[in-house]
């Protein structure tokens, strides 16, 4: 189920003209987690990410459990705390996403990559767990989006959270018009 879900959400964001203005430089995946997820093996992601090429969206292979470990440790992070989001997708960081984010309704939370602790910093893998956490401490209700402004060496990002791959792709594509439409494309 939840590679089929991944599937039909990539073919909504590459069918798009619009969504690859939102890919970020390190480029999107999105996941989806299995119920109650215990590791990255639990979650299905598109391997060597989604990119873009003049303009649209596209993912050079098929989605399979196992193929991320940033996103995929995002999600099992924020599933821990709300057992129906099961998917996320990461996109490029700007102010204007964030005002497109909240005039949709969307709960929007932050945190602040540089006041990650240190014993935190030093632990491979534990600076997203370490955000998600942070975020969730500072919204009064479970986020739709978690973004941070980034860091040295670390691009600021933007990640869209939902119940499955294909809520968070109609989300994303909501965006990407609304951003589209304010860039004066």
């Amino acid at each position: 189920m939840e590679i089929e879900n991944v599937k039909l959400a990539l073919e909504m964001l590459s069918s798009s003209e619009c969504f690859g203005i939102l890919v970020p430089e390190v480029r999107s995946n999105l996941v989806m987690a299995r119920e109650n997820p215990r590791g990255i093996e639990d979650v299905v992601a598109v391997p060597g990410r989604i990119t873009e090429f003049r303009g649209r969206a596209f993912a050079c292979r098929e989605p399979e459990f196992g193929a991320s470990s940033h996103m995929a440790r995002f999600i099992i992070a924020l599933n821990r705390h709300f057992s129906w989001k099961r998917s996320a997708l990461n996109i490029k960081f700007d102010e204007s996403i964030i005002d497109i984010c909240e005039d949709h309704g969307m709960v929007v939370s932050a945190y602040d990559r540089s006041r990650e602790p240190p014993e935190v910093r030093e632990v491979e893998g534990g600076t997203i767990p370490w955000g998600v956490e942070e975020a969730i401490r500072n919204s009064e209700s479970p986020p739709d989006v978690i973004y941070h402004r980034g860091t040295w060496g670390k691009e600021p990002m933007v990640v869209l959270t939902g119940e499955d791959a294909v809520e968070v792709a109609e989300a994303a594509l909501g965006i990407a018009e609304d951003y589209e439409k304010l860039l004066g494309r």
